[in-house]
């Protein structure tokens, strides 16, 4: 067993300030994403390209761990060292009104929003199969690649 588990969220294009995505454990689909609308410019500092509130973390590799979060509760799934970012939580929520740089989960998903309902048991998912991974012993990762003709938005 590899030491690290490791995700990938494959965005798809932003449209009407969503993004929706596709998080795979292993080439497989295990739920939907919702972020903001990304701005990334590559090579570009974060601090140029970011509006606060309303744009999805840079694309990359990051460590996702579980801590307490004051809004929500123990073992909240949480993306480590995003550059120009602080709590990066995984969490429930159906619209990007719902996230301010956030990754939401769901398990049905539209062209701009997450079905409702269905958030809750993907957070309940993700969360499950990230806890076994650490309770056995292995560290988690993320790969977030953005669309291949994704939009620079200014």
């Amino acid at each position: 067993m590899p030491n690290t588990l490791h995700l990938v969220l494959q965005r798809r294009p932003t449209h009407a300030d969503a993004t929706i995505g596709e998080l795979l454990q292993d080439g497989l689909h295990l739920c939907y994403t919702l972020e903001d609308t990304v701005r990334e410019r590559l090579g570009v500092p974060v601090a140029e390209w970011k509006v606060k509130g309303a744009t999805a973390i840079p694309s990359g590799t990051y460590r996702i761990g579980l801590e307490y979060s004051p809004k929500y509760g123990p073992d909240t799934l949480t993306i480590e060292d995003v550059p120009g970012y602080q709590y990066i939580r995984m969490h429930a929520g159906n619209t990007a009104a719902d996230t301010e740089g956030c990754i939401l989960l769901g398990l049905r998903a539209s062209d701009t929003a997450l079905i409702g309902g269905t958030s809750r048991p993907a957070v309940a998912l993700v969360n499950q199969v990230v806890r076994t991974a650490i309770d056995n012993g292995r560290s988690v990762t993320i790969e977030i690649r953005n669309a291949a003709a994704e939009p620079v938005t200014a």
